[in-house]
């Protein structure tokens, strides 16, 4: 049922506004790209083998971090990173195994080696499983351990129900708020400042505050510890970042910016890590604990508490309603001008393209224009399973 709501209050016209975004090097943010990426290898390998998915989910990542020795001029991993993986898979298809460790050390490998410099998987990585097969009541006996390839879901399957009852948002577009916390992570993490200053870590933190056009920013970033070879040569690099991050503010047109980077350094220590991430020296990291699927932590906005990442990409509508409900919101606002935001609310067993409600909040949009945005959309959730496990979509 879809309800079309004429109102839509800006953020902008709050007094007061909060953002944070935590980067790819975060412990928290490391642990949701590792359970997608290892939902979408065993989603990949089960198509590549059996010509379909089994059931699956890997939502529930634990990082402990390593122990590190670190100095000035020095800084390597001493203990390596443990990664645990809590969930439910099938092990085999009929008699044929699926190598779920396997395919579990190598999506932890990959993200890790991609968000931080210098990372040896041989070396730095432990994946421990605790994933099981077991069969729920209310479910037949080949989710989790199907006969055969038959027990599989294909692709774009027809039929297919709502894994969960979840309640799920999104909205558009960014404030300016929001565009520079995002901006700015985004900015420090990319290959262009990399390449610029090698010496930089990942575990990026941005927060932000904003009252009335007054705009507040915390940047917290480590530097690698065998780059820097003193606190005055830290100081120095940490001045020279900070200048090229307030002018990208500036070139936002955030004109009245006070900018605060790296806040622990009040306590008389830098900033430093051997490979880039407070994980180097024992920080935990969670699935679910960090971004929303638009890449913020926005505590003014409406926000999902779902945590998609490694949840299964064909039925488990956590995750397919929480993408759909942001790219929703997007369309509408391009669309039909405005902002927009989208709430989609779904029942357990309720065909996937019929959820229980969508709630659309648009100030002046056509009602016939944003009826046809969502039916298409809703339409559309077969092609979004194959986008989440043949290219990606990002949930952080």
């Amino acid at each position: 049922m879809l309800s079309i709501q004429r109102h839509h209050q800006s953020v902008e016209d709050l007094p007061y506004e909060l953002v944070e975004r935590k980067g790819v090097g975060h412990p928290d943010t490391m642990c949701d790209a590792i359970a997608e990426r290892m939902s979408r290898y065993y989603s990949q390998h089960c198509l590549r083998e059996f010509g379909g998915v089994a059931h699956h989910w890997f939502d529930k990542v634990t990082l402990y971090g390593g122990g590190a020795d670190i100095d000035y001029g020095r800084g390597e991993l001493t203990s390596p990173y443990r990664v645990k993986v809590f969930g439910k898979g099938a092990f085999r298809v009929g008699t044929t195994e699926i190598p779920v460790h396997d395919l579990m050390f190598r999506a932890a490998a990959d993200v890790l080696t991609e968000v931080t410099t210098g990372f040896d998987p041989a070396r730095h990585l432990v994946v421990e499983l605790g994933v099981v097969d077991h069969q729920g009541s209310g479910r037949g006996a080949s989710r989790y351990q199907p006969a055969s390839p038959a027990d599989l879901v294909p692709l774009r399957s027809a039929g297919l129900v709502s894994n969960d009852t979840n309640l799920l948002h999104g909205y558009a577009p960014l404030s300016r708020l929001e565009t520079a916390v995002q901006g700015l992570e985004h900015r420090v993490n990319g290959p262009d400042f990399k390449h610029r200053h090698p010496d930089t870590g990942w575990d990026v933190k941005v927060f932000g505050s904003r009252r009335g056009d007054a705009f507040s920013l915390v940047v917290n970033m480590p530097f690698l510890a065998a780059h820097i070879e003193s606190m005055d040569h830290y100081r120095v690099r940490k001045a020279v970042v900070q200048q090229e991050l307030e002018e990208y503010t500036r070139s936002l047109g955030l004109d009245d910016c006070a900018m605060l980077m790296n806040a622990t350094d009040r306590n008389g220590r830098p900033y430093l890590t051997a490979l880039g991430s407070v994980a180097d020296t024992g920080d935990v990291g969670v699935v679910g604990r960090g971004n929303r699927v638009n890449g913020l932590i926005t505590p003014m906005r409406p926000m999902s508490i779902e945590a998609p990442a490694g949840k299964n990409p064909l039925d488990h509508t956590g995750k397919i309603y929480n993408i759909m409900a942001q790219r929703l919101a997007r369309q509408v606002h391009e669309q039909c001008g405005g902002g927009a935001q989208v709430h989609i609310f779904t029942s357990k067993e309720a065909p996937l393209e019929r959820p229980d409600e969508v709630v659309v909040f648009t100030p002046e949009a056509d009602e016939e224009q944003v009826r046809s945005i969502v039916e298409a959309g809703v339409a559309g959730s077969g092609d979004l399973t194959a986008e989440l496990i043949e290219k990606g979509i990002t949930l952080w």
